[in-house]
This record gives structure tokens, sequence and C-alpha cells, in this order.
């Protein structure tokens, strides 16, 4: 196996450095927030948006009148983005069935589906509004039919962008408070003077979004790492360097610290897309930032085989993987760590970002070597339950229960099983003891 690295990026261990100088501001920062409350909020909001309006939440009026900026064909591009991503989320739902069987006479086991009661969406929205991540959030939350969803998205140029919080409202958030940053997702998680705490944090955020959420874990629950966006290109000769450069800076935009990396066993489509990612910087209105996260992150990676370009993208587990090969089917059969896929030249990540359906909130940093992306399912809970319906069961049940948690030293555990024999069984158990074997638990 051989791999050439024609460009590389920063080290793991400089990323590391990196991260550690995140993780103790986030963690200074939350502390102030569980002090102080909203004291803290509106302090971190005026240091670091410059905004600290008598409420940070909007009125419906102030929505109503948000909205009215919207032009008509804004508005029908929103809509329309939003429906596909409900209609996916609504069939994702669909396919998640409650059950219930008869494992054995009597005894009745099943799982039901429960929404969690109270969701904080995050949507981004400082540097560029991101709209979309209303629909990944708040109406995929709706389709899941959460009771309280709360959305937080921080101003824009000094005030709430008017179409993001459009997408929030059509989405179906209950509450829209105009909160960025550590301040807005430490508030929706513990909660102040004002803000109830949610059960479950969701939505994509910069590092220190990303970081709080890993902290708040076990206080509330996280959809997952979603952090700075990363992506990478999969590709052969079957495409020019103009869209693998384009897909690279399409995403490499994002922020000063966007990974994006070329994977292809094409040493002449390597060369030439160093070069057309020269020729773009020149010209692409984000290039201040496209060109940082390129310099320092950036890699191309050349590979001899498919199999190759496959284990090295298992390893990568990149957020989102362009693929456009001769075989794309094939990468798409024998992948398993990745955020999403996007097949062919045809499609490209900004149309899972924005507008075709899929949910656009995933796993960062390799965690999609164990998780997938935001999706309906991830606002559902599956709890089991169970019931025995006949003295028979009961008894029979109960008497294999009492010696098996006898076998582990659970004398308490034993005789909760061990009443059940004795009541419904009518057989004298002495206490302390496992039940002897029935003749009907063979």
């Amino acid at each position: 196996m051989t791999i050439e690295y024609l460009k590389r990026g920063k080290s793991d261990a400089e990323r590391g450095e990196d991260d550690a100088k995140t993780r103790a501001v986030v963690e200074t920062t939350l502390k102030d927030i569980e002090a102080r409350g909203d004291t803290a909020v509106r302090d971190l909001s005026a240091q670091f948006d410059r905004y600290s309006p008598a409420s940070f939440r909007l009125s419906q009026s102030e929505i109503e009148a948000l909205m009215a900026r919207v032009s008509d064909r804004e508005m029908a591009d929103i809509r329309y983005a939003q429906d596909n991503v409900r209609r996916f989320a609504q069939a994702q739902r669909d396919s998640m069935l409650d059950i219930e069987v008869e494992l054995q006479p009597g005894v009745i086991l099943g799982h039901k589906t429960i929404p969690v009661q109270s969701v904080g969406c995050y949507v981004p929205g400082g540097k560029f509004p991101m709209v979309a991540s209303a629909h990944m959030s708040v109406a995929t939350a709706s389709v899941a039919g959460v009771p309280r969803i709360i959305a937080c998205t921080p101003p824009f140029n000094g005030e709430p962008n008017p179409a993001v919080i459009a997408a929030i409202h059509l989405g179906g958030a209950h509450e829209i408070y105009v909160l960025g940053g550590i301040q807005a997702v430490g508030a929706m998680a513990i909660g102040t003077e004002t803000i109830d705490p949610v059960h479950l944090l969701v939505g994509p955020g910069n590092a220190f979004v990303a970081e709080a959420k890993r902290q708040l874990f076990g206080r509330v629950g996280i959809d997952l790492f979603a952090g700075p966006t990363e992506t990478m290109v999969i590709a052969d000769d079957t495409v020019d360097a103009e869209i693998c450069a384009t897909d690279l800076l399409g995403q490499a935009e994002h922020g000063y610290n966007s990974p994006c990396v070329l994977l292809t066993n094409s040493r002449s489509l390597a060369e030439a897309t160093l070069a057309e990612i020269d020729r773009l910087l020149t010209i692409l209105p984000t290039a201040d930032t496209a060109r940082v996260s390129w310099e320092t992150y950036g890699e191309v990676i050349l590979c001899d085989s498919y199999d190759e370009m496959l284990a090295v993208a298992d390893d990568i587990a990149s957020e989102h993987v362009q693929v456009m090969t001769d075989r794309d089917d094939w990468f798409l059969e024998h992948m398993t760590c990745y955020g999403a896929l996007f097949l062919g030249p045809r499609t490209n990540v900004a149309n899972g970002d924005k507008v075709i359906g899929t949910n656009h909130t995933l796993p960062t940093k390799k965690a999609g070597r164990y998780t997938g992306g935001l999706w309906v399912g991830k606002f559902l809970k599956t709890h089991s339950y169970q019931k025995i319906l006949t003295d028979e069961a009961a008894a029979r049940v109960g008497a294999v229960g009492s010696r098996l948690c006898m076998l582990e030293g659970f004398v308490g555990h034993a005789e909760q099983c061990n009443v059940r024999v004795r009541r419904y069984g009518g057989i004298n158990v002495p206490y302390g003891e496992g039940a002897p074997l029935l003749k009907t638990a063979d």
C-alpha cells in the first residue's frame, strides 16, 4: 500500500493544542452561566456579539415584522427546502414502529417510541446566516412531535436575520431567542431565570459550540459532536480539476478551521486540482476564509488503488464525502465511517447542506465511526415495557428469575421473583433461597 501526501494540513498534535485551549474557555464560560444566569448570558452576548436587547426572546410581533422583510422568492425557496426536509424526516419517522409481541404464553413484551419532551436547537448565524440549519433541527423536531422546541441563533450584523427567523418560525419553534455561541448553548442546557432548561441539545456550530455541547452531555442529551465542517472529495479521472476544486473550496469557506481533503488515484487530477484551487482563490469572494482553511487544513492524498482510497476514507471518517468515480455505488456499499455520502458529479455537498432533504447536521472529528447524523430518530426515545397476563406465566418466569438472581448473589432480587412464585404459583419457596424447578419450566 503506497499513500502519498501531495499536501498536508495541521498535524493531529497541533489540532489537539487548539482543542485544549477551546476546552478551557468553554469550561470557564459554562461555570459563569451556571453561577450568574441571565446576567452572564447578557454580558457574554454584549462582549462577543455586541448585542444586548431588552429581551433576547422574540415576541410574535417581532417575528412577524422580521418575516415581512423576506421577499416572496426567498420565502418560496425556504418553504421548498423545508418541505423536502420534512418529507424525508416523515418517511424516516414512518419507518420506526412500536412493537408488541407475546414472547411466550402469557408474557407480553414491547417498545414504544416517545418524543423527547423539550429540545434546544442551535442555528448558527454569526458569520453566515445559516437558514438551512433551522430546517434540519427545528423542522425535524417538529416532525418527531417534540412538544417544546426552542431555538437560539446569533445576531447577524447586529440584528436578527429575517430569513433565519422565518425558517425557524416556519419550522415550528415555540420559543426563539437571539443568542449565539457558548452563551446560547449554555442557557438552553443549564437554564436561567428566563429560559427553562431543555432535555436535548441539537445543531451544528463552531468549535466553541461543539465543545460546549460535549461538556454539557450528561446534564442534557446531545445529537452528536458537530463541530467545524469537514469535507472529502473522492475522485478519479472521470472528473476534472474544476469540479474537485470547487467542491473543496465550497466547504472551506465555512470557517478558518474547516478540513478539506482530496483523495484520488490520479496524480494528474491531484496536481491539476492544486493549481485550480490557486486560481479559484483569486476570484472567490469568500477567499479570505477559504484560503486559511485550505492552507492550514487542506490535504491532497494520492493512493494506488480504490481499495486504498476506501481504507483512507474510512480512517479519516469525514463529515461530508463527495464521491465522483467510475464506481460510486461500490463506495456506497463498502464505506462504513462518514457523515453523509454525495454520490456522483450531479449532486454535491451544498445540495445536502441547503435543499435536497437529507439532514446537514453530521458527525465531525471522526465521530462518524460510531454515529450517524441528526435525523428524526434523534428526537425520539424507544422505551420497552413488559407485562405478564397469567398466573402460570408469572410462576414460570419468576422461578427461573429467582435462580438466576441467586446465581449472581442478589437475594433481594430473588425475593422479587419468589413472592410471585408463592402468590401465583402456590409454591412455598423458603425466604432467601432460589425457587425450585417447576414442571412448567422445562
